[in-house]
């Protein structure tokens, strides 16, 4: 009986380990898996690399993990705006790395990988700094700019239901970077707001496939959030 459901987050990131790379959901506070991320924190690993939206908010989720500083390097689109307090004090300290990748760029370069492609070419940051030492190619009379696949070991991302085979239905815009994320990497967890039987979700409504995910979690604090 294939049952991918898990006794609680810290089982389900029991094996992330030292040097991972980490691909966490969310736009800001909409879609990221807190109580998963609590647990990484708790777990203890370390030397991370995170691919996320931006680089946290406030003190809690992902500016927490950065607050404990378990984070080698950050790939993300949007690392800077009032209350990410703590990505700014590691980055002007120099303990952390900064990959920054414009938005369609990121999510581009993120499906690529859940879609086995070898690379693309965008438009995206050509002319400017984000292209420096990359292949340039003219293609219908447009200059573009080579970008590789994102991979990672992990992806933690957040869905309102899931069943126990994995497939997810997420809560309107909470839905943002889940999809793709559970595509690019080798264990994606996922932190649901309940595990319905099997039948319970239509079809019509799976965003993410069950073979997609590779651990679902029920968290009872994330009931009540979006």
């Amino acid at each position: 009986m294939i049952d991918k459901s898990m006794s609680s987050p810290e089982a389900a990131v029991a094996d992330i380990f030292d040097g991972a790379s980490v691909m966490i959901g969310g736009f800001g506070a909409a879609g990221m898996p807190d109580r998963l991320i609590e647990a990484l924190i708790a777990q203890g690993a370390r030397d991370l690399t995170v691919i996320n939206n931006n680089a946290g908010n406030g003190d809690a989720g992902l500016a927490a993990l950065l607050r404990e500083k378990r984070v080698r390097k950050i790939i993300c689109s949007f690392p800077r705006q009032s209350d990410s307090h703590h990505f700014d004090a590691l980055y002007r300290a120099g303990e952390i790395e900064l990959e920054l990748v414009p938005q369609g760029n990121l999510a581009a370069r993120i499906h690529a990988a859940g879609a086995g492609l070898g690379a693309i070419f965008t438009p995206t940051g050509y002319g400017t700094l984000l292209a420096e030492g990359k292949e340039i190619r003219e293609i219908d009379g447009r200059n573009h700019v080579l970008e590789y696949p994102i991979h990672a070991d992990f992806a933690l991302i957040k869905a309102q239901s899931g069943d126990r085979w994995g497939n997810l239905v997420y809560r309107k815009t909470a839905r943002n970077f889940g999809p793709i994320m559970a595509m690019a990497a080798a264990c994606t967890i996922a932190q649901v707001n309940e595990i319905v039987p099997l039948g319970a979700l239509d079809p019509e409504t799976v965003v993410t496939p069950g073979i997609f995910v590779q651990r679902v979690v029920m968290t009872m604090a994330s009931a009540a959030a979006a």
